[in-house]
């Protein structure tokens, strides 16, 4: 029996499942697949194995209740990685997934800080109205 451990670490990506402001959903499958192909892109030129916990939830804000997903990050024993690797391979998918499914923006939260990632300053109307 082999007991390896790591110094905590935890992310966790917010991810709206409305395409855009347009009303159009975005299916769990799609972002499962995208997830899928990012990491195969690390693996194959990096050999950075980065596995993710998706689960759905639910944001409410005023006006809008939009289905959500959230994708949760530790820093796997198995493939252990340096903290600042994680950090960079983390906001580079949480930036393809916002240019994928044409977000505004998207949040990261981290043990020791929480990061927005904006395209502008733009507020859906059905939150200021």
């Amino acid at each position: 029996m082999n007991r390896i451990a790591v110094k905590p670490f935890s992310a966790t990506i917010t991810l709206g499942l409305e395409l855009g402001y347009k009303n159009t959903e975005i299916e769990k499958s799609e972002v499962i697949a995208f997830i899928q192909e990012f990491q195969d892109g690390l693996i194959t030129k990096k050999s950075i194995y980065l596995s993710a916990a998706v689960t759905e939830c639910t944001i409410v804000m005023r006006g809008r209740v939009e289905p959500h997903l959230k994708l949760s990050f530790i820093n796997y024993p198995k493939f252990k990685l340096k903290r600042k690797t994680l950090k960079i391979e983390i906001e580079q998918l949480a930036l393809a997934l916002m240019l994928k499914f044409e977000q505004n923006r998207v949040v990261i939260e981290y043990l020791d800080e929480t990061i927005m990632l904006e395209q502008n300053s733009y507020i859906d109307p059905r939150i200021t109205s």
